[in-house]
């Protein structure tokens, strides 16, 4: 009898934002997950938002030339007080997404509890305890820069774990299919 190969996969995660976007990379392989790659874009140098957004973009198409993800998983922007912050965060979400979509990466958002809920088992755990679990789950001893750097991994993570979960989360192929389900944004 032939052993059926394990189902492999890699999986692109990332927290995006305008001062710095935090990703991560992992192979899933059946239920084993492991490390590719984390870091962190900084663009705390530069003053332009649209700039800010290229810096985005192409550093999202970068790891997709470079890693062949077989889909991308993004933090969603969460609810705020300032509306100008949650509309960056929403244009800088966008860009990752529109790098994805355009070479035919589904794509899945996940909210900040449901990832933290989905790596630590509570969904008001801290970034510390994010990183710290996810330490454990991927076996990895580095202690990342940044905390961003574990966010975007947590969100890869998350996803991962999603496969095996009955909770349906919205993903989509392309455009078409993301303007089509939110119409209500586009106004």
């Amino acid at each position: 009898m032939q052993r059926e190969k394990a189902k492999e996969r890699v999986i692109l995660g990332i927290d995006p934002g305008t001062t710095v976007m935090g990703y991560g990379l992992i192979k899933q392989v059946g239920q084993k997950l492991s490390l590719l790659s984390l870091g962190v874009v900084k663009m705390t140098h530069l003053d332009d938002h649209g700039l800010k957004l290229q810096r985005i973009f192409k550093k999202t198409m970068s790891l997709i030339q470079e890693y062949q993800p077989d889909c991308v998983a993004l933090e969603a922007p969460f609810y705020g007080k300032n509306i100008q912050v949650m509309l960056k965060l929403g244009r800088a979400q966008g860009v990752a997404m529109a790098a994805a979509l355009s070479v035919d990466i589904p794509i899945f958002e996940y909210a900040p509890r449901k990832i933290k809920q989905s790596v630590t088992g509570n969904g008001n755990a801290s970034k510390e305890q994010v990183a710290e679990m996810l330490k454990t789950i991927l076996q990895f001893n580095e202690t990342p820069e940044f905390l961003d750097a574990t966010d975007g991994l947590a969100v890869a993570v998350c996803h991962a774990f999603q496969q095996n979960s009955s909770v349906t989360t919205k993903s989509y192929s392309g455009w078409e299919a993301f303007v089509k389900d939110n119409q209500r944004r586009l106004r």
